[in-house]
């Protein structure tokens, strides 16, 4: 079992300055850790429950390409993009930017969006549910042909693309890999099985773990899928900070494991150093063994 990492909160003392070193310094220390994933969110107002609007939040991609210059190895990642926020063509783009600049480190995290007061806010339109939830298929189908051989035409309901030409190509082949959050099991998890690598699952204790990855495994039988290669991750509050909670850390995330999870993924709030240093010294090696 791998462990991840989620930058929620940018709001260090001494902000606005002294956000590039402390993220510099999350992103190498994740690194050198062991991690397997560094995320951000993609939001652009801070989130409840992690504290009010007016808290520092950064821009998605380009936090992400920040990091990808100051690290080598770990995973990048938005978790996950609301598909209101970004053209598809011009997301897909993003992507792949940050794939090559990366040397092929990128993942498309992929979500219906929900947060309205930003969308609000920022004047970004925010249609109902189920047309997002078709926007967010059309999205995947834009990036599957964005990623291929076929530069031609692609005449969605939403999404109108004349050309899907995206050179340079990513290094990752046949593609980045696509993660989509969330756990709606008719339509997110429908979803997971027919276009995506990866599920991220949250706000879920173990009983509804092991039902939703149930509810997965029958929609992966009826698209064809194979089951165990979908990447299965959940998402969790925050880093543990002192040995006692890092053992009932790995004791929960074990029994995920035994659900069939491959990823934990942990949010990270405060300083950067003590909880990824603890998480390098006994979590990662401790899930490395289950």
């Amino acid at each position: 079992m791998e462990l991840g990492v989620s930058v929620v909160s940018f709001s260090w003392p001494g902000s606005p300055e002294s956000i590039r070193p402390n993220l510099i310094e999350a992103a190498r220390r994740a690194e050198a850790a062991g991690l397997a994933s560094l995320w951000v969110m993609d939001h652009f107002f801070q989130i409840p429950p992690v504290g009010p609007a007016e808290l520092e939040m950064l821009e998605a991609y380009t936090a992400l390409g920040f990091c990808a210059a100051v690290t080598e190895r770990i995973a990048l990642g938005a978790l996950v993009t609301g598909v209101t926020y970004r053209h598809p063509g011009i997301l897909v783009k993003q992507v792949t930017t940050l794939d090559v600049l990366s040397g092929g480190r990128a993942w498309l995290g992929l979500g219906a969006a929900w947060f309205d007061r930003e969308h609000d806010g920022l004047g970004v339109p925010f249609p109902p549910l189920s047309t997002r939830f078709e926007m967010v298929e059309e999205t995947l189908r834009v990036a599957l042909q964005m990623w291929s051989d076929d530069t031609g035409p692609f005449d969605g309901e939403h999404y109108r693309l004349a050309e899907t030409l995206n050179s340079p190509p990513s290094i990752t082949t046949p593609h980045p890999p696509i993660l989509i959050g969330g756990s709606g099991e008719k339509k997110t998890l429908r979803l997971v099985a027919r276009y995506a690598q990866a599920c991220n699952l949250f706000g879920l204790g173990r009983a509804e773990v092991k039902r939703k990855l149930e509810v997965l495994e029958g929609h992966c039988a009826d698209a064809g899928t194979d089951y165990a290669a979908i990447h299965k991750t959940v998402l969790v509050p925050v880093l543990p900070a002192d040995s006692e909670g890092a053992k009932r850390f790995v004791d929960t995330a074990a029994g995920y494991g035994e659900l069939g999870i491959d990823e934990v993924m942990v949010g990270l709030v405060g300083p950067p150093g003590p909880a990824l240093d603890l998480a390098g010294d006994e979590i990662v090696p401790a899930l490395a063994a289950l």
